[in-house]
């Protein structure tokens, strides 16, 4: 029999977390805002450009929708990939990029 090998793995063997940039739609969940993450892409059979959207539930900790709202819609976020907090939450906020104008 051949003697079995082990291959390196990297101490951290998760890597990074992604990250996405987008604007919140809707802050009137409690501990939860709505991100809508927009990008461009190339149809893959005909090459016409798309703008492609995607809706992503974020974790905010410090945000008590009727008392406390910490994060307003049409705040640009990034947001970042962590372990599942219910069943659509798999994102966090990490900072508010850009404050909405009319707040």
């Amino acid at each position: 029999m051949a003697p079995e090998t082990q291959t390196e793995t990297p101490a951290d063997g998760r890597g990074r977390p992604k990250t996405r940039i987008g604007i919140v739609t809707s802050n009137k969940m409690t501990k939860t805002v709505v991100v809508t993450v927009r990008r461009r892409a190339s149809h893959a059979e005909y090459g016409k450009i798309q703008t492609l959207r995607v809706k992503y539930k974020a974790h905010v900790e410090d945000h008590d929708y009727p008392k406390k709202s910490t994060i307003n819609e049409g705040d640009k976020v990034l947001i970042a990939e962590t372990r599942p907090m219910s069943k659509d939450k798999r994102w966090r906020v990490v900072k508010v990029i850009e404050r909405a104008g009319n707040a």
